[in-house]
């Protein structure tokens, strides 16, 4: 089915993100690809987590034995008080177990809490790799390295790990369907020289800069790679980008959805992918205008933007809700061929 449906840290609309849990539900629900993010233990093991910083994911200040590792840090120029992985090897965060992030607005997710572990990426592609087998379909693994740059200036590179567990599961070939994603072009363009997965650049909203690009005193943001000559120098390492909702739809002075930008068709004139992220349901994270009745935490007509990025021709939609973006995809193919669409299981 074309464009991808990518479940965005899981069914993270339906269970705490980041866990084996989130991931199988996804696939079983018909996700094309499941997306995560990867940072690194102590003893250099990719986990995946959004970020860094883990209070808010985990249970671990429910534990007086790490009571001692509560610290502050800065990464990426944002300062943040609480439990870094970096401070904790495998063994120990295998001791944790996740919890919902937005509890207020996905308290059905939050019934889950205590029930999942955190995954390392081993783990995770050995799953995909059972249930591609058991579904009879191949399932992507779009996977985002984040805070590359300061991960490297700690010792801990995350190319590396991240080749070491390719190689163990014998993916590093460009038909195994794996992508490597980052905000930071620097550990991109590295790896194109390094592995034959596909490599993806994330764009940040316009204003905001690579923390890379920044540390490195390169002026350039997300806007200038979004230009035409930003565009010709990521296609020099990268096969697609992942932007920013709010780059292909912008919004108007109302916050309501407005007529595409030129990104998408740029982009394909150089032959690059067109990701969008983050599309979900709730209210507090749709346009204006498609919003529901209630609260920040009630169901939006996140199919009316599904439908909206599908006519601006992006190649893949990553969502919290994988369920309801493939329903779009189905009912668009049954208007487009007549007949009803299915997707190989």
């Amino acid at each position: 089915m074309t464009p991808a449906v990518v479940a965005h840290r899981g069914a993270s609309g339906y269970r705490p993100e980041h866990t084996l849990e989130g991931y199988r539900m996804a696939i079983r629900m018909g996700a094309d690809d499941i997306e995560l993010d990867l940072v690194p233990t102590k003893d250099g093991v990719l986990v995946a987590r959004h970020e860094s910083e883990i209070s808010s994911t985990t249970d671990v200040a429910d534990h007086p034995e790490f009571a001692d590792r509560e610290t502050t840090r800065t990464i990426d120029g944002l300062t943040t008080t609480g439990w870094f992985v970096e401070d904790f090897t495998l063994a120990e965060l295998k001791m944790l177990t996740a919890r919902e992030r937005l509890a207020g607005l996905r308290p059905e997710s939050a019934a889950y809490d205590g029930a999942c572990g955190i995954p390392s990426f081993n783990e995770v592609l050995a799953m995909v790799g059972a249930e591609s087998v058991l579904g009879g379909r191949s399932i992507g693994v779009m996977a985002e390295l984040k805070h590359a740059a300061y991960f490297d200036s700690i010792g801990l590179p995350l190319d590396e790990m991240l080749l070491f567990d390719l190689g163990r599961h014998d993916l590093d070939h460009p038909r195994s369907r794996v992508t490597v994603m980052s905000f930071e072009p620097t550990i991109l363009r590295r790896l194109a020289h390094r592995t034959r997965v596909a490599i993806v650049q994330l764009l940040e909203a316009a204003d905001q800069r690579p923390a890379d690009l920044v540390a490195a005193d390169d002026p350039r943001t997300y806007a200038d790679l979004c230009t035409r000559e930003g565009l010709a120098w990521v296609d020099e390492y990268a096969d697609g980008i992942g932007a920013h909702k709010s780059l292909v739809l912008p919004r108007d002075d109302r916050g309501a959805i407005s007529a595409p930008s030129t990104l998408v068709r740029d982009a394909h004139r150089m032959w690059l992918t067109v990701h969008v992220w983050t599309l979900r349901r709730e209210n507090r994270f749709l346009p204006i205008n498609l919003r529901g009745e209630g609260l920040a935490g009630a169901a939006g007509d996140l199919a009316a933007e599904a439908q909206a990025f599908l006519d601006a021709g992006v190649d893949g939609l990553i969502t919290d809700h994988p369920d309801i973006v493939l329903d779009v995809l189905r009912d668009a193919d049954v208007l487009r061929t007549g007949r009803a669409g299915s997707q190989t299981v």
